[in-house]
């Protein structure tokens, strides 16, 4: 799979070659820059994005969010290939700040030659937890309306660990390491 997902790069950038890049872009060395916000649920990630967001006009690059199925950090190797081909092909939409929920994928086991720039932000793991405990039962205020999976559950943090829960279990501390490790089943 990962042998044809390469020659399907391949083949693209081959066909960027031979018909040349369009003539209505041209891109010089700064401007063909993309940027890959991996973002760690709960650190702070959508203030962070929401920076990007308000500089982007001031500074001329687009910023683009990647919204995967259901919110499933992993893509399926089919969806790899496409996010490779779609990020390194269009250049209208260069220079590019790419955020959402995904893990980390290698540009250059697909045969890329120049790769996105990945930067990230990471919290204390118990802090993300707590956080992301008490997310799942209250939300935020970006969308107050959106009704959460436990929504309605008042027992805290500290009731939870003592009754030993599933949502404060410690295997959850470390959520935020298959972020940087990669779409690999091991990592996850």
């Amino acid at each position: 799979e990962r042998a044809i997902a390469r020659h399907e790069v391949r083949e693209i950038e081959q066909r960027h070659t031979v018909d040349g890049p369009r003539q209505d872009v041209t891109l010089d060395e700064e401007d063909d820059v993309v940027i890959i916000y991996n973002r760690v649920p709960k650190t702070a990630s959508t203030s962070f994005t929401n920076i990007a967001y308000d500089l982007c006009a001031k500074n001329k690059y687009h910023v683009l969010h990647i919204n995967t199925t259901k919110n499933n950090p992993v893509m399926s190797l089919q969806d790899q290939v496409r996010f490779v081909k779609n990020v390194t092909s269009w250049k209208e939409m260069k220079p590019g700040f790419y955020h959402g929920h995904i893990s980390y994928l290698d540009f250059a086991k697909f045969g890329v030659k120049k790769k996105p720039i990945y930067i990230n932000v990471i919290r204390d793991p118990i802090e993300r937890l707590v956080s992301y405990y008490y997310f799942l039962r209250f939300g935020d205020d970006y969308r107050p309306g959106l009704r959460r999976r436990k929504q309605g559950d008042k027992k805290t943090f500290d009731e939870c660990v003592a009754a030993g829960g599933s949502d404060c279990a410690p295997e959850k501390l470390w959520l935020q390491i298959p972020f940087f490790c990669g779409h690999s089943s091991e990592c996850w």
